[in-house]
């Protein structure tokens, strides 16, 4: 993709704070031959020099005051918009490399980009830049009995580096939120969609620049492969926390592998219950949008357990079938089912699959307790629901469930930054260290004591 091929949007900018800082220069890169592999050790020094270029845009971002933040967001919004055919023309041949490699459905429904999903990304930069900036916030404060007043507020990170794979989007979303909480970004979206993401990447820091922004608070070791992201892995000190978004064996790589401070999202093996209390017209539509909108992502539902009292299974299995949806399902539930429904026997790794495409386990259990053991032995912590009339059980399966998000009669897939009204997410994690669910902005800072005095000393 040449240049020429890249159109931003220009703005003027009367904010000068930033802009101004003082800079000294970072190392440059080591330029990237492919007739010349680099060494370990200029992969080493190239990650390194940019994850030091991060940090100078880093601090310039941190100053910047929010309209700033909002009318860079919005210029990446319209530089995403003009170059829209150039996007798809790379994603396009992502796709076609894609599908010659043997890739799997699930996967290259993640890797696509259309015309209606990148509409979906600028809406979304247009939802972060109408919401609060976190930067500043201030999540307590107090005057002490001797005068001294405190408070303490969000501040950005720093530098965020982000690993994931086949996720074109979330070079977008992540940049999105990471420029809103005042952070530099640092960016590894894997082989698969590389021509893709290095138009994204370009079309992000000319947009940046356009507004008197630094193009470094974007980046991507992308051109380093996996020895780029190895050392990415363990630039502690040069990058502040790193988030991985992806399949298990990636993010376990990550979490086993890296040295930087990981906040580890998670694969989402979702359970429905529906409980003996439950309409059947609502159990139907929720099943329905659960599993089938769009099966490929994390907040899909691979298991449901219907209450043995419960009378709507034969509509749901009907309907989930008509859909195309694949059951394999325990004796009970097979032995319920109309003969006109077909169910494969499920096994103990059918419970624990995420399956990520139109397969569905289904199990019947004879009340609330054996649900809610079922899911604390399957579960992978990310979203479950109970779709019940049953107030009770509501409240029961709200607290006995351990997940980031539990659901009482809606679908799983609002497990979502931007239907939680975040914008967007970085991902969504299932860990209880300082952020769990959906990531928005708040998740992206981390938070500052500020003491102001009148010369007082401690006794």
């Amino acid at each position: 993709m040449t240049e020429a091929l890249i159109h931003t949007t220009a703005h003027t900018s009367g904010d000068t704070a930033a802009a101004s800082e003082t800079q000294q220069p970072a190392p440059a890169a080591v330029p990237v031959s492919a007739d010349v592999p680099l060494s370990d050790a200029d992969v080493e020094a190239a990650v390194h020099a940019i994850a030091d270029r991060s940090r100078q845009a880093a601090r310039r971002i941190a100053m910047a005051n929010r309209s700033w933040k909002d009318r860079a967001l919005r210029a990446v919004g319209d530089a995403l918009q003009e170059n829209t055919q150039a996007i798809l023309a790379a994603n396009a041949k992502d796709v076609a490399a894609g599908k010659a490699n043997g890739t799997s459905a699930a996967m290259l429904d993640r890797l696509t980009l259309t015309e209606a999903r990148i509409a979906g990304l600028v809406a979304a930069l247009e939802n972060l830049a109408n919401l609060p900036d976190p930067v500043g916030n201030v999540v307590r404060g107090q005057t002490l009995p001797n005068g001294l007043r405190l408070r303490q507020v969000n501040v950005p990170m720093g530098v965020v580096a982000a690993i994931y794979e086949a996720r074109p989007n979330v070079t977008v979303d992540i940049a999105g939120l990471a420029l809103k909480s005042g952070n530099a970004v640092i960016l590894r979206g894997g082989s698969a969609a590389e021509a893709t993401n290095e138009v994204l990447v370009r079309v992000l820091r000319e947009a940046l620049e356009s507004v008197g922004l630094p193009a470094d608070a974007v980046q991507t070791v992308d051109q380093y492969g996996r020895a780029g992201a190895n050392v990415l892995m363990r630039a502690r000190g040069r990058v502040d926390v790193l988030i991985p978004r992806g399949g298990r064996d990636l993010i376990q790589t990550v979490v086993t592998n890296s040295a930087v401070p990981v906040i580890e999202t998670g694969e989402g093996n979702v359970h429905i219950f529906i409980d003996e209390s439950a309409n059947e017209e609502m159990a139907v539509e929720i099943l329905l949008n659960a599993k089938t909108q769009r099966p490929s992502v994390c907040n899909t539902v691979e298991t449901l357990l219907v209450h043995s009292g419960s009378t709507v299974l034969p509509a749901v299995a009907a309907a989930l079938s008509k859909a195309g949806v694949r059951l394999h399902a325990d004796d009970r539930i097979r032995a319920a089912l109309p003969a006109s429904i077909e169910a494969e026997p499920a096994t103990d790794e059918d419970w624990g699959t995420e399956y990520m495409n139109l397969d569905l386990a289904v199990a019947m259990v004879d009340s609330l307790d054996e649900a809610v053991q079922h899911i604390r032995t399957w579960s992978t912590g990310h979203t479950e629901a109970i779709l019940t009339n049953d107030l009770s059980n509501a409240e029961r399966f709200i607290a006995e469930v351990d997940s980031a998000a539990v659901i009482v009669n809606a679908s799983t897939r609002f497990t979502d930054g931007g239907e939680l009204g975040l914008g967007a997410e970085v991902g969504i994690s299932t860990q209880k260290l300082h952020a769990r669910g959906p990531m928005g902005l708040t998740e992206l800072t981390t938070t500052k004591w500020i003491v102001q005095g009148e010369g007082q000393v401690r006794g």
